[in-house]
């Protein structure tokens, strides 16, 4: 029997969203290895893509209510999102200032410990402390993988906690482990545009075309994503930026969990790719994934 694992769960508002399947699997995955994650109680938006640049306090107070919830459940908080992972390790480090503290603590009514006992983790690095329980019942044998890691999950570095910011290793190790090939490329940390695509799409289009242009170049079948903003500009915009640079790309965009789920056995119906703007079956068909 697998020996469960507990944690502290903070979906982010794209989970119950635009980014549903990334959700689903996080959850069907982390089942099939025993990790038990127990989804916070009333969370609320962290404030990833706009709260921090319109007020500090703002930015810090929305992110430290996670934290809080985590607290008292004595549990380890994982997000499986990077801008929230970012906000929250970002929050977790300026709660460490007293001024700040004090006035977060105010503004929730609830005094926040100077040395909280828990942390914040990355999805990514739950799913790495347990790969070695991967059941690999189809490996990914030929799919060559560009992981993409995103520019936040690893900046700044003294805050993030997590790998080398420029070049991060710890998705191409899951990616071996399940049989794959990650491909090496240089863009695996560059940013994809983010939540610029709010407004200033022409950034996001430019930005999310280097970096698919890139994976294909360096002989990519597929992205492997663990950032559903992030997965949004590379998966949804495809179709804008093949009219924008007259270069049809076609690289699905696959989160992490849907190709551990994969390389498990785990439902091919359960996995989701339906909800994925470009089809990646006709590609795992030909690899004999499906």
């Amino acid at each position: 029997m697998i020996e469960t694992d507990r944690y502290a769960y903070y979906p982010g508002c794209c989970a119950k969203a635009s980014a549903k399947e990334y959700d689903a699997t996080t959850r069907l995955v982390c089942q099939a290895l025993g990790i038990e994650l127990v989804e916070l109680e009333n969370w609320v938006c962290c404030g990833a893509s706009s709260a921090h640049s319109v007020d500090k306090l703002l930015g810090i107070t929305l992110p430290a209510q996670e934290l809080q919830s985590a607290a008292r459940l004595n549990l380890d908080l994982v997000a499986s999102c990077s801008l929230c992972f970012s906000r929250l390790k970002i929050a977790a480090h300026e709660l460490k200032n007293e001024n700040i503290r004090n006035q977060v603590s105010e503004i929730l009514n609830e005094k926040i410990p100077a040395n909280p006992r828990n942390g914040v983790k990355h999805l990514l690095q739950v799913l790495e402390s347990h790969m070695d329980k991967i059941p690999l019942k189809k490996p990914l044998k030929d799919l060559k993988v560009a992981c993409y890691y995103g520019c936040l999950l690893g900046r700044p570095k003294e805050i993030a906690e997590f790998e080398d910011e420029e070049n991060p290793q710890v998705m191409d190790k899951i990616i071996s482990r399940l049989g794959g090939e990650p491909v090496e490329w240089g863009f695996k940390a560059e940013c994809c545009g983010g939540s610029h695509i709010f407004t200033r799409q022409d950034i996001v289009l430019k930005l999310s075309h280097r970096l698919l242009y890139q994976a294909k170049q360096a002989g990519a079948d597929c992205l492997a994503v663990v950032c559903p903003v992030c997965h949004s500009n590379l998966d949804a915009m495809q179709k804008s930026i093949d009219a924008e640079y007259k270069d049809k790309v076609d690289l699905p965009a696959l989160y992490i969990t849907q190709l551990i789920g994969l390389a498990a056995g785990l439902p091919v119906k359960k996995l989701m790719f339906d909800k994925l703007f470009v089809d990646p079956i006709p590609l795992l068909r030909r690899k004999g994934l499906v």
